[in-house]
């Protein structure tokens, strides 16, 4: 192969024999020949200064797929939140499953294969009554949640309650989701009132359930629940009914998700509940045939 050194001794030989005496067209050759050399020494110095580059036979997709952009930060991966806690508020609802740290101990699960229907923020003289209709209609028995100064209004609901088998539940006073942040002095008397609203009206009933409103657990209000004798309750099934989406909705996500061991979220007060009352002759028909419903226990705390 010819080096660049060995090609430009070929131009420089042929130059001489054109500018020979005599030699024809000399003065364009001579340029011509010049601008030719200068040019092609140019190229082999420029070739000569460029590193070899690497070869990237395999692996490019990968690296075009982790490529990393200054403007471009890597996208972290989303978690899912947990989701405990109120959905709104003065709503219980759409807290999750309860498998954190957020629910401070309070049972989601009824600990074997039954299911326990709970109802809140009652008792409502509109709705409870046709609730208590529906349970009695299907043999059912469940858990009432009730706010204090609706017992202290409508104590003949609380007895009728009672009457038909199913447990009591302390759900505070007046549904304040903001409880579980007062002192501790503040809660206390909080239940205290809600007890006494109920046994008011039926002073055999036990209540050994603490429902926080909103899902809004903290360690203060867990706390003191103990201490009055009070297991807190959760819910791990929400058909978001607080919400009215009507009996088909509430149907068919309660349908969907209860399974053994579910404790089921609804309400019969706080709003218009006649879709949570139309849902109860579809879900207690469907249930029964599937589970054991049961009131939860009054000998547990």
């Amino acid at each position: 192969m010819t080096t660049g050194g060995g090609r430009r001794s070929g131009w420089l030989d042929r130059l001489r024999v054109l500018l020979r005496p005599g030699s024809t067209g000399r003065a364009a050759a001579v340029v011509t020949l010049v601008v030719t050399l200068l040019l092609s020494s140019a190229y082999v110095l420029g070739r000569s200064l460029i590193p070899d580059r690497p070869r990237h036979d395999a692996g490019v997709a990968r690296d075009m797929d982790n490529a990393h952009y200054a403007d471009q930060p890597p996208v972290e991966p989303s978690g899912s939140p947990d989701g405990a806690g109120p959905s709104e508020a003065g709503q219980d609802g759409a807290s999750g499953d309860g498998a954190d740290d957020s629910l401070f101990g309070a049972h989601v699960s009824t600990g074997d294969a039954r299911v326990a229907l709970t109802f809140d923020d009652g008792p409502d003289p509109q709705y409870t009554p046709q609730v208590l209709a529906a349970l009695r209609e299907y043999g059912v028995r469940a858990t009432f949640c009730v706010v204090g100064e609706m017992a202290q209004d409508h104590p003949d609901l609380i007895q009728a309650i009672v009457a038909d088998g199913h447990t009591l539940c302390n759900h505070s006073w007046n549904h304040d989701v903001a409880l579980g942040k007062r002192s501790a002095d503040a809660i206390r008397a909080d239940l205290l009132r809600t007890n006494q609203a109920i046994r008011a009206a039926a002073p055999a009933a036990p209540i050994v359930w603490y429902r926080q409103p909103g899902g809004a657990w903290t360690y203060p209000v867990v706390s003191v629940a103990h201490g009055l004798g009070m297991t807190p309750l959760h819910w791990n099934v929400d058909p978001a009914d607080w919400e009215a989406p009507g009996a088909t909705k509430i149907t068919s996500t309660v349908l969907a998700q209860v399974g053994p061991g579910s404790i089921v979220l609804m309400h019969d007060a706080g709003g218009s509940r006649q879709g949570t009352v139309d849902a109860l002759y579809r879900i207690l028909p469907a249930l029964t045939s599937r589970f054991e419903l049961e009131a939860l226990p009054t000998d547990t705390t």
